[in-house]
């Protein structure tokens, strides 16, 4: 950051300098933490008037300090010392307006400056005004390079959310193939012990037992189905789902082909019309709602007809957890190049979602990744509509970008990740050997929102169809 001051001799009566903050969650979280204010009125998670909604409303001493900051590191600039400030509160600014922040020098007097104060949200509404004096510096300042440590909300609250509505349901009865390590079986048991899934056990049952044992589980009251190969275990949970016995498949210690590779099978698997794809469900700290990543686990390089079904399942997943469902395409640009494939895709399935062709949810695209999930970003691309900026689907070109992105979150950005393979008659649990606790857990409690949901839908088009 390059930082220049105005000197006290070079100040003149009406100086003015202006200041423009995008307001986010993070400010809210950080304000909080800084200044011992938890008013739950500034919370973004938590209703403080009774409403049933929360109102993330900026603290009204945040949004002052930006008058310090104007006066800090513009006019007068470094060096600058209050002496006073008188605040006059009118209006209210929330997590997601833009602000603008004006001081103008209206007088001068012995080393002492006075400004006017200002704070107006960017449609014009006036929040905040009052007056600053402050001791103006006699030194010049002229410096790059100033810089201070970044700072990062940490927090994981949207999976906590997302188990206390799962824990609401029946829970639900999981075929889980090939259990026999400690993490696949200590995922489920810790899902069953939170109320969220049933488990049913299928795999070799002398090493089930055995790594229940080592975990010091007990297996009572679970159903165990002893059957030797992988892949006659995973048929065995396909037969499970046609029998109505299981509402949702869970991935075990065995390979992810031969898990899937019975649900495909035309005559006896679980295909229901679409491709199946995965999506990533990633808790990220600092973001105002879980983020879904697709696809990057199950197809390579889609195509038009295999991207279609990548959105509508990820539409799909978004609202029944909860959300309004907004999809980003992603590409390199976010302009349509004919020699850059992924942005013809995406401009295609914007579209085919404006013709109705995919329905649940906002979709568009090409969108570049900062201007999907930056508003900043997106304003400064004059990019606007219900996505840009705000997008809570991203949707990937190919399964590389896929696979960097959801690694790049969980493992720089400190997301946790819950992972479910869909378009299948269940949803399919897909975990990691280095996924940890909290993503199994939080795993379950998606496949139990999502089948909670499917439910639901399919009973509502039988009654609309009698």
């Amino acid at each position: 950051m390059h930082l220049v001051n105005r000197t006290f001799d070079e100040l003149q009566v009406g100086d003015e300098t202006e200041l423009r903050r995008l307001v986010t969650l993070d400010d809210l979280f950080s304000f909080a933490v800084i200044s011992g204010n938890f008013n739950p009125m500034h919370l973004p998670d938590e209703d403080g008037d009774g409403d049933g909604l929360p109102e993330s409303v900026a603290p009204g001493m945040f949004l002052a300090s930006l008058f310090s900051a104007a006066l800090g590191t513009r006019l007068p600039g470094p060096g600058t010392l209050y002496r006073r400030q008188v605040l006059n509160f009118h209006d209210r600014a929330h997590a997601g307006d833009e602000v603008i922040c004006r001081v103008r020098v209206i007088a001068k007097d012995a080393g002492t400056v006075t400004l006017s104060t200002e704070l107006r949200r960017a449609d014009g509404a006036l929040v905040l005004d009052g007056e600053a004096e402050v001791q103006a510096p006699r030194v010049k300042f002229d410096r790059d390079g100033i810089e201070v440590p970044g700072l990062l909300v940490e927090r994981h609250r949207h999976f906590d959310a997302l188990l206390d509505r799962a824990r609401d349901l029946p829970p639900l009865p999981t075929a889980v193939v090939c259990p026999d390590d400690p993490n696949s079986l200590g995922g489920a048991l810790k899902a069953a012990h939170e109320g969220i899934i049933v488990p049913i056990l299928i795999g070799r049952a002398d090493s089930i037992r055995a790594t229940a044992r080592d975990l010091g589980e007990s297996l009572d009251g679970i159903e165990l189905i002893d059957i030797a190969g992988d892949a006659e275990s995973a048929a065995e949970a396909c037969r499970l789902v046609h029998q109505g016995r299981a509402g949702a498949v869970m991935k075990g210690h065995l390979h992810t082909d031969d898990l899937l590779r019975p649900m495909l099978d035309k005559a006896n698997g679980l295909r229901i019309g679409r491709r199946f794809t995965h999506v990533f469900v990633m808790d990220v700290p600092g973001r105002p709602e879980p983020l879904l990543v697709t696809d990057a686990a199950i197809n390579i390089a889609p195509d038009l007809a295999t991207k279609q079904d990548i959105v509508q399942n990820a539409l799909e997943l978004a609202a029944a957890i909860g959300l309004m469902p907004r999809a980003g395409v992603l590409s390199a640009v976010e302009t349509v190049n004919p020699a850059i494939q992924s942005s013809i895709d995406a401009a295609l399935l914007s579209k085919m979602a404006e013709r109705g062709q995919i329905t649940g949810g906002q979709v568009d695209g090409p969108l570049a990744m900062d201007n999907a999930v930056d508003m900043g970003a997106a304003r400064t691309k004059g990019l606007r509509g219900e996505v840009a900026g705000r997008a809570n689907i991203l949707v990937v070109p190919d399964i590389d970008a896929g696979n960097m992105l959801a690694k790049q979150l969980a493992f720089i950005s400190h997301a946790e990740g819950a992972g479910l393979v869909l378009g299948a008659r269940v949803p399919v649990i897909l975990n990691s050997r280095s996924d940890s606790p909290a993503s199994r857990l939080a795993s379950c409690a998606v496949a139990a929102l999502h089948h909670a949901a499917s439910h639901d839908a399919a009973l509502a088009h039988k009654v609309a169809a009698q």
